[in-house]
């Protein structure tokens, strides 16, 4: 069996009828929902996908939903999964409340029937595996499915409720695998895509995967899985990639982990582990000091790494459109705390990369402060997330038999404001602007920082969706709207034709070596352009194979 769901009822969304008084029927039962359409769009939220992951089904593959009778209630977001998100953290819930049930997504259409045939964005939320939830303002799909397409927003299972690896685990699983579980949860929801979208007025065979951070880390794996790469037509990536980002590590390593956790629990059975409650789960991973649940190359969703996939052309051969931003994180995460000197940075590069590090000072050499703040900024922004991006995008160009648009971000966020109902932040903080991150305080009743230099990581969300009125957090000016404006055409157009080209567009060249690795910077000003900075990725890439 390919496919965790049982393939029998696939077929059955093509038949089912239009949509009647905002009712639907799915595979599993009718669902309605009874909020008034907005500019032709109606809302379908709270949808559950697979059975609640409660109990025995904890650290278990998602299971089947069980068939409802009568009509379902879709008017609310369902519960976000069990998380600790720390104070300023740069997320906005609208989920109700918080719960180990929070397998739900949700669902926006322009369609006015079930046979129109549209396409379909399906959308995942980032947080490194550990926060996030599909109900956030700036994953809002309703802004896209004006745009002509069904929206779709997930859930998926978060840090040790999504990414528990075991040894009991390992043995008790019929195919002697154990993790992944939030990946599986993704897979789960691009089942249900399959055999329900159609009565959205989707086409099942016209699905985009997009997410930024762990979400684009997401999309990326799925693109390698067997069990998901011949769900997709087509991949966005927002700055991530599980090829350096957030790895999958080898099953016996993660088995070792999960140990770890169970000693400082104090608990040494999996039944045990089960019988305690998300909360005691949740405060015992507080307590187990230097542990982390990610991704696992379990022999089932992963077999391999994502580089040998892709070198070996096993990947899904879709268009991908993929990129990062310009400060995804801080020269500080270099430079640290010392003076922002040409001798500052190169002790930073030697010291990460010692006698392999000829090459990066090359490619990393500055001399002005200007150029030191840039080049470490760079550095810590590859070194974090954007080198395993454009990695991806190499393999993909490479093996992957369709075109691949890259882009580069640029537009930084204007102030923040603070989080709706909390009071705002103080002014900004005297020094330089040389900080990225969120744009937000480290913690309620904090100073402001400076503006980053460049647009920080998770900056372009908002912009690609659309999404600038839903999140109250900024000063938004009309620049901002019109970077939006751009960013989103380029994406609504990729998921409707595969390419983002369209009029009144810069033209925007698919990513090839015979053009000089052109790829998109979107800014106020947005223009195709080489990829200036390849030297520097090559650089880091010898430095990093022969370590």
């Amino acid at each position: 069996m390919r496919f965790l769901f049982p393939a029998i009822v696939i077929c059955t969304a093509a038949v089912l009828p239009a949509f009647a008084a905002n009712r639907v029927k799915t595979a599993n039962g009718i669902l309605e929902s009874t909020a008034a359409p907005k500019d032709g769009v109606r809302t379908f939220k709270g949808i559950p996908f697979a059975q609640p992951p409660v109990g025995d089904l904890r650290w278990r593959e998602p299971q089947p939903v069980t068939n409802w009778t009568g009509t379902r209630n879709a008017d609310k977001f369902g519960p976000r999964c069990m998380q600790r998100t720390s104070p300023g953290a740069d997320y906005w819930f609208r989920s109700d409340g918080m719960s180990e049930d929070c397998l739900y997504l949700n669902v926006w259409t322009p369609a006015k029937s079930g046979h129109e045939g549209l396409p379909v964005l399906v959308y995942i939320f980032g947080g490194g595996f550990e926060n996030g939830d599909g109900s956030e303002p700036r994953y809002d799909g309703e802004n896209m499915a004006r745009q002509g397409m069904v929206a779709v927003s997930v859930n998926y299972r978060t840090n040790i409720f999504g990414f528990f690896v075991h040894p009991d685990l390992t043995r008790e699983s019929p195919r002697h695998a154990a993790g992944n579980y939030g990946l599986l949860d993704q897979v789960a929801a691009l089942e249900w895509v399959q055999r329900n979208i159609a009565a959205f007025g989707g086409n099942p065979k016209r699905v985009t995967i997009a997410g930024e951070s762990a979400g684009s880390i997401s999309v990326s794996a799925l693109m390698a899985s067997p069990l998901s790469r011949n769900l997709i037509a087509g991949a966005i990536g927002e700055s991530g990639a599980a090829i350096a980002s957030l790895p999958p590590q080898p099953l016996a390593e993660a088995e070792q982990n999960g140990v770890k956790f169970a000693a400082a629990a104090g608990v040494n059975t999996l039944a045990a582990l089960r019988a305690m409650t998300a909360e005691q789960i949740q405060d015992a991973t507080a307590k187990a000091q230097g542990v982390r649940f990610s991704t696992a190359m379990d022999g089932y969703f992963l077999s391999k790494s994502l580089t040998a996939l892709f070198e070996a052309g096993e990947q899904a051969k879709v268009p991908l459109l993929a990129g990062s931003n310009t400060e995804e994180q801080s020269a500080r995460s270099v430079l640290a705390a010392g003076d922002p000197t040409p001798e500052t940075l190169a002790n930073a590069i030697r010291r990460f990369y010692g006698e392999k590090a000829d090459a990066v000072l090359k490619a990393y050499a500055a001399n002005t402060t200007d150029e030191v703040y840039e080049a470490a900024a760079h550095l810590a922004s590859a070194r974090f997330i954007s080198y395993g991006t454009w990695k991806w995008t190499e393999l993909q160009m490479k093996t992957g038999g369709k075109p691949v648009y890259r882009y580069l971000y640029a537009r930084p966020r204007p102030a923040y404001l603070g989080m709706p109902g909390q009071p705002a932040p103080a002014a900004p903080a005297a020094g330089r602007g040389d900080n990225a991150g969120s744009g937000a305080p480290s913690g309620p009743g904090t100073h402001q920082p400076p503006p980053p230099r460049g647009a920080a990581h998770s900056a372009e969300i908002q912009y690609a969706m659309g999404n600038l009125d839903l999140d109250k957090r900024y000063t938004w000016e009309p620049a901002d709207y019109e970077v939006s404006k751009t960013m989103q055409a380029y994406f609504v157009n990729f998921i409707k034709t595969g390419s983002p080209n369209g009029p009144g567009l810069p033209s925007w060249p698919a990513y090839r070596a015979d053009n000089n690795y052109q790829r998109m910077r979107i800014d106020v000003k947005s223009q195709a352009e080489p990829e200036g900075d390849r030297n520097r990725y090559l650089a880091l890439e010898a430095a990093m194979a022969t370590r």
